[in-house]
């Protein structure tokens, strides 16, 4: 199916010694691992990414996982007709919180062209949902105006 690439890592020297590394004196990208899958061998706690590139690989696939993520779920919410109000107000402050990481944590190790392209993306699919939010509230406040017109007697 795909060839699966596995590492290990022997200790062979320095048994007893330990050392830190400092991390502020260091410039790269922090990554904290939820070590999700069993394994018997050492556990990250957190991993430092120096190589410009190999940052920007990462951050592109995280990017683009994420904002399949949104799409999916987007539309989901957009093409069902029970969808409240408040599911869809919290996905517009999920999506706009993404935004700003993107923006402001990001901006550092990705490309201007690459970032732009991510913000309108993130823009387009705000727009989607504030229609929507304003399409639900337009029809759900006329259905019930209509409703409690009537004779008063």
């Amino acid at each position: 199916m795909f060839n699966e690439k596995k590492y290990k890592i022997f200790k062979n020297a320095y048994s007893c010694k330990t050392f830190n590394i400092d991390k502020t004196k260091l410039n790269g990208f922090l990554v904290h691992p939820k070590n999700e899958v069993e394994y018997s061998g050492i556990k990250v706690n957190s991993l430092l990414m120096i190589k410009p590139s190999f940052v920007e690989k990462v951050l592109k696939k995280k990017n683009k996982r994420k904002i399949e993520y949104y799409l999916n779920y987007i539309i989901e919410l957009i093409d069902s007709d029970d969808a409240s109000d408040g599911t869809l107000r919290e996905a517009l402050n999920s999506l706009s919180r993404y935004r700003d990481i993107v923006r402001y944590k990001y901006s550092k190790y990705l490309d201007e062209k690459y970032l732009s392209l991510l913000i309108r993306k993130i823009d387009f699919l705000e727009n989607q949902l504030k229609s929507k939010i304003v399409y639900n509230n337009y029809y759900t406040n006329s259905y019930d105006i209509e409703e409690t017109k009537g004779k008063s007697r």
